[in-house]
């Protein structure tokens, strides 16, 4: 099925690009549109010729959804399912399953800025970071350890700073909508000659549809940067937050069709969430310097030293969870650019990154929401880090090449405090791994390009994963690796108003790392075996009506995400229950489809909808119960009106799941007691305004 979606889009995308190419001038009142480049690969570059799987998130994508949320912007891209089983409670894949995350984000790396988000243990605190304080996301999908070390999924990359915002401002907003919505938010960006700073504060709370699923989160965040050469900057970075949630828990099906909003129940002999008081009470501070240095014209450096603390605490029904955790470490990186040739041109990066991350993982009863008395206390130290090489060539400026590769090492130590009280730490090391990653494109003409590339991908356990719930280190679990193949191409017209980025891709993995549950509910995981990946993705953005300053409808977006995987359990994959060989992979739909129109009117109205079709999702290994197919409408509309040459003021309201659908956006998979559903909210609202100075 894969091969005949294919070749019938390869065709399309043909006879669209030689459309596009034969398209009149555009009127002498259309608005250009800025050209997108992404700064994935360490320097920035048009996306065009990138010989990767990426998908960029600008400022214009993040304006017209709903600011309390990544999920809804992170699901418009084909390949990225984003989940919040309650508010504040995000997982994310690319290109997999969530099978292996109970909860949080695990096998994707992520970067603020120069400086990895995600610690040496592998947890990314994505929940931490306020919406509004991100202007630019850049989605890389397969593995990538070439470049940004150990994962299988992707990566991601967040921008703190709006890089087109260039003057001084100061900005402040304010929203609300159903179920206690409350989001308020300040930003400061102040150019001084060769300065700038930029502050961000935010606070945000919500009551939550379901019974016992409050949020809020207070957030803090500063860039302060210095231009002290023409190309030279030193930036200092970082961020406060300070989040809280409520874990309403899983439902049976009885349970959710009864009464959806509701919390987990007590049973017999296991007390409930209310009145165990579950929730996340989490602290982290996460801060940086980065210097980027030109040599000369050829040479250049990055260098960013960084370091995190974070306080966790998680009530939760069965236990008290509490842990501190504290990460340190630089990445850097030399890049040679050769002279500019007509016929050959050519770049090499090499560098290295370093982790360090100390966890106390500390377990105690719960007593009705208190922490009692001491069950388990564990010390885990994880250091993770890696060198890698780059080398791109470019040919008659047509055929770009580019190989790279890591040097992986990976080890922790632990000790039990209690009840053991071990003298000494037990050593782990993993044996150093070679990441390799080979790319070509070939630019079939000044606006198609055509590229392939083998990767593999490399994902040691997480500290959550070496030690989970149940208490009990397992030194034994190994790590997952496969390797990805894939194509594509990806064309604009022009003036860039028409994009089209598809792609095919097999990824097979070994080793999965997949949770297990005992009947007291505490987890442990296993190598449970391969996964077969086959998927396609295709991204298509167009103006059909092009932006413009005259007419009723100044300016049409049509925008289409189509994601079509056959995930499927390879024939070794099995735990003690049987083989599950040939079953649809747990966690993830088979078809997502997202459609959006944009409208842009006169007096600075505009208008945004968007529609999302989910497929059937599998809540078992042994496909015995399935979530069933959804569709969600959101819709968008507001006004910005200037006020003298600076100032503008925007108002907004808008509606999630206008159709009323009953669903869930975070299932609990293998569960318990079938627990598996995690209602999302029905239709809602939500209404805001923004001023800036």
């Amino acid at each position: 099925m894969i091969k005949i979606y294919a070749s019938l889009f390869l065709l399309f995308a043909v006879i669209a690009g030689v459309n596009a190419q034969s398209q009149p001038a555009a009127p002498k009142d259309t608005i250009k549109i800025q050209p997108v480049t992404v700064k994935a690969y360490l320097s920035e570059q048009p996306v065009l010729n990138v010989p990767a799987s990426i998908n960029v998130i600008n400022q214009q994508q993040l304006d017209v959804q709903p600011q309390n949320s990544f999920v809804p912007v992170l699901n418009s891209q084909p390949g990225v399912r984003a989940e919040e089983r309650s508010p504040g409670s995000y997982r994310l894949s690319i290109r997999g399953s969530l099978l292996r995350s109970p909860f949080g984000v695990r096998d994707v790396k992520i970067y603020f800025d120069e400086i990895p988000l995600t610690d040496a243990g592998g947890n990314t605190y994505l929940n931490a970071i306020d919406f509004n304080s991100i202007h630019n996301m850049e989605v890389l999908k397969g593995p990538d350890g070439s470049l940004f070390g150990a994962n299988t999924g992707g990566v991601v990359l967040m921008t703190p700073v709006n890089h087109h915002a260039d003057s001084s401002f100061l900005t402040a907003g304010l929203n609300g909508g159903s179920y206690g919505f409350v989001h308020e938010n300040t930003a400061l960006q102040q150019r001084a000659g060769n300065y700038q700073l930029n502050l961000d504060q935010a606070y945000e709370n919500y009551s939550g549809y379901r019974q016992h699923s409050a949020m809020h989160r207070n957030y803090l965040q500063m860039v302060n940067s210095w231009n002290y050469n023409k190309n030279d900057q030193f930036r200092l970075l970082g961020f406060y937050s300070s989040l809280d949630y409520q874990t309403p828990g899983g439902l049976t099906l009885a349970q959710y069709e009864a009464d959806p909003s509701l919390a987990r129940p007590a049973t017999k002999t296991i007390p409930g969430s209310v009145e165990q008081n579950a929730g996340i009470y989490q602290k982290m501070l996460f801060g940086g310097a980065v210097n980027e240095y030109h040599f000369d014209d050829h040479w250049r450096n990055v260098l960013s030293v960084f370091g995190t603390y974070v306080d966790f605490a998680n009530p939760f029904i069965t236990d008290y969870e509490q842990r501190y955790e504290s990460t340190y470490g630089f990445r850097t990186y030399f890049e040679y650019t050769s002279n500019d040739r007509v016929i050959y041109k050519w770049k090499a990066d090499f560098g290295i990154e370093w982790q360090q991350t100390n966890a106390d993982i500390n377990n105690y009863g719960n007593d009705l929401g208190v922490r009692d008395t001491a069950q388990t206390l564990d010390k885990i130290n994880t250091n993770q880090h890696f060198l890698f090489a780059r080398y791109v060539a470019d040919f008659a400026k047509r055929l770009h090449v580019e190989g790279a590769l890591s040097l992986n090492y990976y080890d922790y130590e632990f000790k039990n405090l209690f009840p053991n009280d071990e003298a000494a730490f037990t050593d782990r090391s993993f044996t150093p791994q070679l990441m390799p990653r080979i790319a070509l494109a070939y630019q079939l003409s000044n606006q198609f390009v055509w590229r392939a590339s083998i990767s593999r991908g490399y994902s040691t356990p997480t500290t959550s994963e070496i030690r989970p719930t149940d208490h009990q280190i397992n030194p034994n679990l190994q790590a997952q690796d496969g390797w990805n193949y894939e194509t594509g191409l990806r064309f604009f017209n022009k003036d860039e108003s028409l994009y089209l980025d598809a792609s095919v891709f097999y990824y097979h993995i070994n080793n999965a790392i997949v949770p297990r549950f005992n009947a007291d509910e505490t987890e442990y995981y296993i190598n449970a075996g391969g996964l077969n990946q086959p998927g396609m993705e295709i991204y298509f953005s167009d103006w059909l009506i092009k932006q413009r300053n005259t007419g009723f409808i100044r300016g049409l977006q049509f925008t289409e995400s189509l994601t079509l995987d056959h995930f499927t359990f390879s024939n070794d994959y099995h735990d003690v229950n049987g083989s599950y060989a040939g079953n649809q992979l747990t966690g993830v739909p088979d078809q997502v489809i997202v459609t959006s129109l944009q409208f842009k009117l006169p007096q600075y109205f505009y208008f945004y909808i968007e529609y999302n079709y989910t497929s059937r999702i599998p809540l078992t290994d042994a496909s015995t119960a399935f979530a069933p197919a959804y569709n969600l409408l959101q819709a968008k509309a507001g006004w910005h009106h200037y006020i003298g040459a600076k100032t503008r003021l925007e108002v907004y309201a808008g509606a999630d799941n206008l159709l009323n659908e009953k669903y869930s956006l975070g299932d609990d998979f293998n569960a318990v007691g079938n627990r598996f559903y995690n209602a999302a909210a029905p239709r809602n609202y939500y209404a805001g305004m923004s001023v800036i100075f």
